[in-house]
């Protein structure tokens, strides 16, 4: 049994595609399948169901899920305690960011990160902010760069966060509206905002109910570019971060600012690597203070 084929396993039972699994590992699918097959045959059991296209865990591989995961944390533990005696910066870093602050905040960072520690590789996956946070929560990656959870440690106990940047949001339209003066003007035309499940969708949408307005938005999606085109081209009003309103008009309610807070997490319980330490150290070189 080889920890390449539990990973794989792992990757296949959270996916539920082989073909997913494959290319979240960078292995074709043929060897994918061949990990699986290998570790069937040295136990002595089906861990999948193949109906089709879509896969399910028998009763022996969700037996095998915990016993599993406990043995690749093991290893990475012992990897990590044993690279972080050596005090050498090296070796795979994998984490996770959102792809806003990938496009607009990350790029002198990992520039001079990788100038700085040309051994390390880097794994950085593009995910949404909430996303990101349950990836470290289960030990799948050892940071994120995201926006933070308003709600701080109410919600999540088991994370540790560190602001770097305050993002502020600013109102937005295709053209000027410089009737509208207040949030409940805003609140009655219609709108684009983050899902109401994002961390921003939140701070949008509880900023208008401390003031007793619900919105009801003509549209939401994640992607925060995909608002700012449909802001553009006049389907309604939005929130978006400064860095991107540059092309867009400006409105200026009468209200406090909004703002989201932008930083790092990781998990309070798993010891960083040194790549990861050194990540954090150059990261906080760009904090905005």
């Amino acid at each position: 049994m080889h920890l390449d084929e539990l990973e794989s396993f792992i990757q296949v039972a959270r996916l539920r595609s082989f073909s997913a699994a494959a290319q979240q590992l960078h292995i074709s699918q043929p060897a994918m399948s061949k990990r699986i097959q290998s570790l069937e045959s040295h136990l002595g059991v089906s861990l999948f169901d193949r109906l089709g296209k879509r896969v399910r865990l028998t009763p022996a591989g969700e037996l095998l899920v915990g016993k599993a995961n406990a043995i690749l944390d093991l290893s990475r533990d012992m990897e990590r305690d044993v690279g972080n005696l050596a005090q050498t910066v090296s070796g795979r870093l994998s984490m996770a960011t959102s792809h806003h602050i990938g496009l607009h905040r990350l790029s002198p960072v990992l520039q001079r990160f990788t100038q700085q520690y040309p051994e390390v590789e880097l794994d950085i996956q593009f995910e949404d902010s909430e996303v990101a946070h349950n990836l470290v929560r289960a030990g799948d990656i050892e940071l994120a760069v995201v926006t933070l959870n308003p709600a701080g440690e109410q919600e999540q106990p088991d994370l540790e966060t560190k602001t770097i940047w305050q993002d502020p949001l600013c109102f937005v339209n295709a053209k000027p509206l410089p009737e509208v003066t207040s949030l409940g003007q805003l609140a009655s035309l219609p709108c684009i905002l983050p899902g109401p499940n994002t961390f921003t969708g939140r701070i949008v949408t509880e900023r208008f109910a401390s003031e007793g307005l619900v919105l009801n938005p003509a549209l939401s999606t994640n992607y925060l570019e995909t608002i700012s085109m449909l802001v553009s081209v006049g389907v309604g009003w939005s929130v978006l971060p400064q860095t991107m309103t540059s092309e867009l008009q400006q409105l200026t309610p009468q209200c406090a600012p909004i703002t989201r807070t932008l930083g790092c997490v990781t998990h309070s319980k798993r010891t960083l690597s040194n790549s990861a330490s050194a990540f954090l150290q150059v990261l906080s070189d760009y904090a905005s203070g």
